[in-house]
């Protein structure tokens, strides 16, 4: 009798916050969202980035090209601005000013005031003085 008391009885020892009862808790292997993205599905960037990357054949002053879809979009788009779409000129604009944008660097200042310097001195000094105390510990053991 003692045997089925214990089997019909669920498990709470050890059940609250973050423990649950071992009965409900995933099972070595099983995903808690088995419906979820499937392995190997692309997100939009990755989509967007391959699918500009393709190459295609245009027509330029008569000679054939293979050029990638990207190229080819942006030649259109520059090709509208300069016979005066005003759509065109803007959304131009707009590309050219986020690329600049990206495209500055911000170069490093290299001239430190006279305290700066004397601190980086210190604290170079303190490393290499630690670095020499670490090598004759060693050299000694």
């Amino acid at each position: 009798m003692d045997d089925d008391t214990k089997t019909a009885k669920p498990n709470t020892e050890g059940v609250g916050y973050s423990s649950p009862p071992k009965n409900t808790r995933f099972k070595k292997g099983q995903s808690g969202n088995p419906r979820g993205r499937p392995k190997g599905a692309l997100n939009m960037a990755t989509v967007l980035a391959r699918t500009l990357r393709e190459k295609v054949v245009i027509d330029e002053n008569g000679k054939k090209k293979t050029v990638s879809k990207l190229e080819a979009a942006i030649a259109k788009l520059v090709s509208k601005a300069t016979s005066g779409d005003a759509h065109a000129i803007r959304y131009l604009c707009q590309l050219v000013t986020s690329a600049e944008e990206r495209s500055v660097v911000v170069e490093p200042t290299t001239h430190l005031s006279e305290t700066d310097q004397k601190v980086m001195a210190n604290i170079l000094k303190r490393f290499q003085e630690s670095f020499k105390e670490k090598n004759n510990e060693a050299d000694t053991e």
